[in-house]
């Protein structure tokens, strides 16, 4: 079990170096003498300020926070160069304590003299499928003399869960109201298609006592005396007097029509006046 924890802590180091292994040819150069177990009095612990009473959840999409404690118990001062970590699988079978997840590193250059005590914030942020996992943070410091040591930060099992949803949430209330849309589309689209031929359309045109009503807008009063029944198509219809229509609506040039005046021929004239000798 030591020797695993070790090895685990061999590979963070190395991938958190390797991360600045460009910036800073010191750093490489100092891989192959880096110490897993430093015999340094320096005391590193993690807390997670956002944990709830049932342990540590890490939501996808969401910064995790981190809060890294230091006591430099040492009688010269140490750096905090980086802190990184890992993500590991603890589920059964092949894939059992395999690195998952590298988690972003983050440098500091943070110095902390003899007798002190510092905090450092480290964040990160995953995406995975809900699941339990093991978390492993390291931090790696430097002595006076150029020495790079890692520390165990954390080494616990945590739980991969996604965010809470709400009803509130624009993407949702976004989603509900283009499913309504879409809902009341169809049934508009079926209503036309195919529950509107089942009923019978309803006649345009009323009665006939109805359409002469509608004709004079009502303002006509007929007297009784002089309607008169009128066999339609569409049922009986009563006019007034003996008239089969109504004249409002027809212009007055249509109705009194200019008479033709009669012109006499000029034949008809020598016969009248043989006549008259």
């Amino acid at each position: 079990m030591a020797f695993l924890r070790l090895s685990t802590l061999a590979l963070l180091s190395l991938r958190v170096l390797n991360g600045f292994a460009q910036e800073d040819t010191t750093v490489e150069e100092e891989l192959a003498s880096l110490p897993v177990s430093p015999n340094l009095a320096v005391k590193v612990s993690a807390s997670f300020p956002s944990s709830e009473i049932f342990g540590v959840k890490l939501v996808n999409g969401h910064p995790t926070q981190a809060l890294l404690s230091f006591t430099n118990e040492e009688p010269s001062p140490i750096t905090v160069a980086f802190v990184g970590g890992s993500l590991i699988s603890t589920g059964l079978g092949a894939q059992s304590n395999q690195v998952a997840r590298n988690l972003s590193s983050t440098r500091y250059n943070v110095e902390i003299p003899a007798g002190e005590e510092e905090s450092l914030s480290y964040s990160f942020a995953t995406e995975l499928h809900p699941q339990d996992m093991r978390l492993a943070l390291v931090a790696v410091i430097t002595n006076v003399e150029g020495v790079y040591y890692t520390l165990s930060a954390f080494n616990g099992t945590v739980s991969v869960v996604e965010p809470d949803t709400s009803i509130f949430d624009i993407q949702i209330l976004f989603l509900y109201l283009f499913l309504l849309v879409l809902f009341l589309g169809t049934c508009y689209f079926i209503y036309n298609t195919w529950i509107t031929t089942l009923f019978p359309q309803k006649r345009r045109g009323g009665k006939g006592g109805e359409r002469a009503k509608r004709s004079t807008h009502g303002t006509k009063s007929v007297d009784p005396a002089d309607q008169m029944s009128v066999v339609g198509a569409d049922g009986p219809a009563v006019t007034t007097g003996a008239k089969a229509y109504d004249e409002s609506w027809i212009p007055e040039g249509h109705i009194n029509r200019p008479e033709a005046k009669r012109v006499k021929s000029s034949a008809s004239r020598p016969k009248s006046r043989s006549k008259a000798e």
